[in-house]
């Protein structure tokens, strides 16, 4: 881009806005299950975008000069911590910026002699291992059950040392949807003395009202022994704008570990309660709107119907030749593989007719599989889901598996990717099919098929040029 000499009309810069999306999922309809959150309540947006506009402005860096910064903050934490079993908290951007600040507490608050390290399934969010790089803490990744893919009590409590400052549990695991078994390893942790952070980024919102709803939820919150913080999303099944999260401490003193301050300079006080320093209260306008809007009796509604839908979809799946679903998910997050067809093509497929089906590749013995985020607006359109994932497994089997050119996969796992500028990275995967430079909604079959053959360590690398390349 280059800046204008002269300002630009409004209505000429969003017909530009509008011209750019042309290429954008859509964030509402139910038609994209991952990445937005839709209630179908048009009335609810309206108030949360009113309530962000109107803080878009308001600066959180300095609670005293915009307490109503605090009223809100307190508003909110406190109806995620009435829901999930008590504590104190924060307001933060998201999950991940939840999770490294529990991880950050818990470091600080249990100091250890050697380097100090964390247990987390192989099913934890990325995140942690994003806040272990940050932090300078090492993970211990634990296996999970390969029928059910919960944690494995046993391997989490065999895997704890003497340096050892977190454990982590799922409330439910994104990739299958299943609560790992948090009393029991909790219970672990704290007869070892070490912290315990339950990661319900996804669910924490969401598991209180399905049971309410009539779901079988076992306890995963604050409430449950040894239990010391908890990361809950309200822009996922709270339904907010994007940029609202929680982390809820059982103990204040540790919720002051998370806590950043510095008097080491002559200029004006510098006290975060978060990674981020300034920002904008947009996100927590809109988080509290969003509450208020709804209310219980809303959240409620929207547990029901996504129970519904969930139940339904789940038995859609099962009708459909060569489809089955991986565990047994307590959530409405659902994910299906297939012995038949290739799941990849089989997502491709889909969004050749309009459809998001997110694709997540194998690991750790867990098979290649397509993800599904059943939301409040879901069970008006999953029957024409279901029709569209058995056109699509019915296409993905004639077209058969990807067929990778021979030697692809030797050649990627062989790079010296440090040696490719990112032009030539850009020509080498034009060179196979893939377009990093173009627009609008390309297949990734090809994509994804190479990275699956990959070990993890290569996919992160390609993962990062591919990232590299598209925004250069």
């Amino acid at each position: 881009m280059s800046l204008p000499d002269k300002g630009r009309d409004i209505d000429e810069l969003m017909a530009e806005i509008a011209g750019l999306r042309e290429g954008d999922l859509p964030v509402r309809g139910g038609k994209v299950t991952a990445y937005v959150y839709d209630t179908g309540r048009p009335e609810v947006h309206e108030a949360a975008t009113r309530a962000y506009v109107e803080m878009l402005e308001v600066n959180t860096l300095d609670p005293t000069a915009f307490p109503s910064v605090v009223e809100m903050e307190r508003q909110v934490v406190g109806a995620v911590a009435e829901l999930l079993g008590g504590g104190t908290g924060i307001f933060t951007s998201g999950g991940t910026e939840s999770i490294m600040l529990a991880v950050k507490a818990a470091r600080d608050f249990r100091r250890v002699a050697g380097r100090p390290r964390m247990v987390v399934p192989v099913t934890a969010h990325p995140a942690f291992h994003k806040a272990a790089h940050y932090l300078g803490v090492a993970v211990d990744a634990v296996p999970v059950d390969p029928v059910t893919f919960r944690a494995d009590a046993a391997a989490v409590e065999a895997a704890i040392t003497g340096d050892t400052v977190l454990v982590v549990v799922s409330a439910p695991s994104y990739p299958q949807g299943v609560i790992d078994p948090v009393g029991p390893i909790a219970g672990i942790a704290a007869a070892r003395g070490v912290p315990c952070h339950v990661d319900a980024c996804v669910g924490g919102w969401l598991l209180p009202w399905l049971r309410e709803a009539g779901a079988r939820i076992p306890p995963f919150d604050l409430s449950v022994p040894g239990v010391t913080s908890l990361s809950c999303d309200l822009h996922k099944f709270g339904y907010s704008p994007k940029g609202a999260s929680v982390v809820l401490f059982a103990d204040p003193a540790m919720r002051r570990r998370a806590y950043f301050a510095s008097a080491s300079w002559p200029g004006y006080t510098v006290i975060n309660a978060t990674v981020q320093s300034s920002k904008s209260a947009g996100p927590l306008g809109g988080a509290w709107a969003t509450l208020q809007s709804l209310g219980r009796e809303g959240y409620l509604e929207l547990g029901r119907t996504t129970l519904a839908a969930t139940r339904r979809l789940r038995e859609g799946l099962a009708r459909i030749p060569g489809l089955r679903v991986l565990g047994d998910p307590e959530s409405s997050l659902v994910a299906f593989t297939s012995d038949e067809a290739d799941v990849f093509v089989l997502s491709d497929e889909a969004r050749r007719r309009g459809w998001f089906l997110q694709p997540q590749l194998s690991y750790a013995g867990i098979p290649a599989n397509i993800h599904i985020t059943v939301t409040g607006v879901t069970l008006r359109g999953v029957d024409a889901m279901l029709e569209v994932i058995a056109e699509s497994a019915a296409a993905a089997r004639e077209r058969g598996p990807v067929e990778l050119p021979e030697g692809l996969v030797e050649l990627v796992a062989g790079l010296e990717l440090e040696a490719l500028d990112d032009a030539a990275f850009g020509e080498l995967a034009a060179a196979v099919g893939v377009d990093l430079g173009g627009s609008g909604q390309p297949e990734m079959a090809v994509v994804n098929a190479v990275l699956d053959a990959l070990p993890a360590d290569r996919r992160e690398a390609v993962l990062i040029r591919f990232l590299s390349v598209i925004y250069g």
